[in-house]
C-alpha cells in the first residue's frame, strides 16, 4: 500500500473524515472570533450567531429537520451564506444583510443563473439552487429569532427559484468500466470495480470500510450506520467479491484495518488521466467529458448498471442508501436502459380483455363438465351397486332351482327301489 494512503487515517474508534470538515470548521471559527474579514461587523455577528445556532440545533425552521448540523453542512453554510452576504453588501451597500429587499435578492440570484456573476475562476455557478436554499434557511432562522422577541419579519425568500440545474457527470458503459479497470494498476483496479459493484458513496462511506465489514466469505458488505449519510445497509457483492477477497489476503490486512486507505485527490487525478488515455476527451451521454471523471461518477454509473437488473424500486433504493425514489432518476437519468416490450405485452385493452373473457368462459365450462362427470360417475356407481345386488339374487335363485331339479330327478329312482 502506498505511504500516501496513510495520511487520512484517524483513530480506529472514529469515523474517517476525508475532507477534515470538523478541523476546518473549528479552525475557521477560532480564526474569526474577532470578526469575519471583508464584511461589516453587524453582518459578521449575524452570520456567526446563525452558524452557532445551527451547530447547536437551535432556532431551526419548522420545515427543516431538527438537531445540530454536521460539520460538512456547517462548512457548506458558512461558505455559501458568507459569499451571498459579501456579494450583496458590496453590490447594494448593505451593512446589515437583514435590510436586503426582495427585488434585490431576485436580481442577484438571476444574475448568478445567467452567468453575469461568475466564480473566481471565471466559470459559471453550477448549483445556484443550493445557494438559494441556504439563504432561505438563513432567512427563516432570522425570522424565528425575531418571532421569539415579538417581531414579525416577512418572508422575502418565498418566491425565490430553488430549482436545481440538471447535473452533468461522466457515463461509462459496463464494457468501458471493465476496460478502465483492466488498464489500471492492481490496487486501483480493485477500487474501481468495488465502486462499480457497490455504488457506495465515495470517498466518505468508501474510506470507512473495514475488513470486518465483509460477511459470507466476502459476498456481502455491511455499510455501517455511523459511516453512512442516510442509513446503514448490508448489500451483496455480485461482481468484485473474489477480487476483494484476494486483495485483502495479498495486502495482509487485519480485521479492523481500513480496506481503502486512499487520498481522494490522488485517486481522482489518476482516474482522469487513465480515462483520457483510453477514451479521449469526448463528451459522454451524461454531459461531462471523459477527462472529468471522479470516484463520485461511479455512483451514477453503478446506478445505471443496477437499475434494469433490480426487480423492485425499494430494493434498489436500499442498495444505494436512498430514502426517496427521485434519487434513482437523479443518478441514472435512465441511461443504459433498454425497451423491453414484447409481442405478448401488445395484448392490451380490448384484445386482452376479450382473451381473458374467453379464458374465463372456458374455465367455467371446464368446471361444469367436471361437475357433470362427477354426477354421472356417482350415478354409474349406484347402478353398478344395484346390478351387483340383482346378480347376487339371481345367483341365489339359480342355486335354488338347480337344487329343486336334482330332487325331482331322484324321485323316480327312489320309487323303483321301493
Amino acid at each position: 500500500m502506498p505511504t500516501e494512503y496513510k495520511l487520512y487515517i484517524i483513530n480506529n474508534n472514529m469515523k474517517i473524515d476525508p475532507y477534515n470538515t470538523k478541523e476546518r470548521y473549528l479552525a475557521w471559527k477560532e480564526k474569526t472570533k474577532k470578526g469575519i474579514p471583508e464584511i461589516s461587523k453587524d453582518n459578521s455577528n449575524l452570520l456567526r450567531q446563525y452558524l452557532e445556532d445551527m451547530e447547536k440545533g437551535i432556532n431551526i425552521s419548522i420545515a427543516s429537520k431538527k438537531g445540530s448540523r454536521s460539520y460538512l453542512r456547517l462548512n457548506a453554510l458558512r461558505l455559501r451564506v458568507l459569499f451571498i452576504i459579501k456579494s450583496l453588501e458590496k453590490k447594494f451597500n448593505l451593512d446589515k444583510i437583514t435590510d436586503v429587499k426582495e427585488e434585490q435578492l431576485h436580481n442577484f440570484f438571476s444574475e448568478m443563473r445567467e452567468g453575469v456573476i461568475k466564480r473566481k475562476d471565471n466559470k459559471e455557478y453550477k448549483s445556484v439552487g443550493n445557494y438559494v436554499k441556504d439563504f432561505k434557511a438563513f432567512w427563516h432562522w432570522h425570522q424565528k429569532v425575531n418571532r421569539k422577541k415579538g417581531i414579525d419579519i416577512s418572508d422575502i425568500t418565498l418566491d425565490l427559484d430553488t430549482r436545481k440545474d440538471k447535473p452533468k457527470w461522466v457515463y461509462l458503459t459496463e464494457e468501458q468500466v471493465r476496460k478502465l479497470c483492466n488498464n489500471a494498476r492492481y490496487d486501483y483496479k480493485v477500487l474501481f470495480m468495488f465502486l462499480f459493484d457497490t455504488g457506495i458513496r465515495a470517498p466518505t462511506e468508501l474510506m470507512n470500510v473495514k475488513v470486518s465489514d465483509f460477511y459470507n466469505d466476502f459476498k456481502e458488505l455491511n455499510i455501517r450506520e455511523e459511516t453512512s449519510k442516510t442509513f446503514g445497509r448490508r448489500i451483496k457483492l455480485m461482481i468484485c467479491s473474489e477480487m476483494i477477497k484476494e486483495y485483502i489476503k495479498n495486502s495482509q490486512l487485519m480485521s479492523e484495518d481500513y480496506v481503502f486507505q486512499i487520498k481522494p485527490d490522488t485517486v481522482n487525478r489518476y482516474l482522469k488521466r487513465l480515462s483520457l488515455k483510453l477514451f479521449g476527451n469526448k463528451e459522454t451521454e451524461a454531459g461531462s467529458r471523459y477527462s472529468d471523471i471522479s470516484m463520485y461518477d461511479f455512483r451514477h454509473i453503478s446506478c445505471c448498471y443496477w437499475l434494469p437488473r433490480y426487480k423492485s424500486e425499494s430494493a434498489l433504493k436500499y442498495r444505494f442508501g436512498w430514502k426517496k425514489s427521485d434519487k434513482i432518476h437523479y443518478y441514472s437519468e435512465l441511461l443504459g436502459m433498454k425497451d423491453t416490450i414484447s409481442e405478448e405485452d401488445m395484448f392490451v385493452d380490448v384484445t386482452k380483455t376479450e382473451i381473458e373473457k374467453r379464458m374465463m368462459g372456458a374455465e367455467k365450462e371446464k368446471d361444469i363438465m367436471k361437475e357433470e362427470i362427477a354426477s354421472l360417475t356417482e350415478k354409474l356407481n349406484e347402478t353398478l351397486a344395484l346390478f351387483n345386488i340383482v346378480n347376487q339374487k339371481l345367483a341365489i335363485l339359480e342355486s335354488r332351482e338347480r337344487t329343486s331339479n336334482r330332487l325331482i330327478n331322484t324321485e323316480p329312482l327312489m320309487n323303483n327301489l321301493n
